[in-house]
């Protein structure tokens, strides 16, 4: 299973205590802290695998949707939509992501959903019908 560069999810809910906690555990880092460094804007750092992890939480990024970025191919997920599920789980809100790497071609709004009972599947976003 080939490895992203980075990790990108947007969450429904933007609790950043619950992030944060789920964050330590995920990352096997209890020092992580994610500090406001703007308006809407949290940012920390963790340490996995010995590897340092740059994070940023964006609050309502996107259609009220929180984006949380990981800048390191040494999480505990391979790819954006391990991530997603383990968030959704973890933290009990719906999940996106992107389907995978982007190409050109590709439709930009097609991402993959994953819901806190499981479901998943792919969605256009934002909802053409909206």
């Amino acid at each position: 299973m080939q490895r992203f560069p980075d990790i990108e999810i947007y969450l429904a809910q933007a609790d950043v205590d619950a992030i944060t906690a789920w964050l330590r555990e995920a990352l096997d880092d209890d020092a992580l802290t994610l500090a406001r460094s703007g308006k809407g804007i949290w940012r920390g750092k963790a340490t996995c695998a010995a590897r340092p992890i740059n994070i940023m939480l964006v609050e309502r990024a996107a259609d009220h949707f929180a984006s949380l970025w990981f800048d390191c191919d040494a999480t505990p997920w391979p790819r954006d939509t391990d991530c997603a599920r383990d968030a959704s789980v973890r933290l009990g809100c719906e999940a996106r992501c992107s389907l995978g790497g982007w190409q050109p071609g590709d439709d930009p709004d097609r991402f993959w959903q994953v819901l806190p009972d499981g479901q998943e599947g792919t969605i256009d976003w934002p909802d053409p019908g909206q």
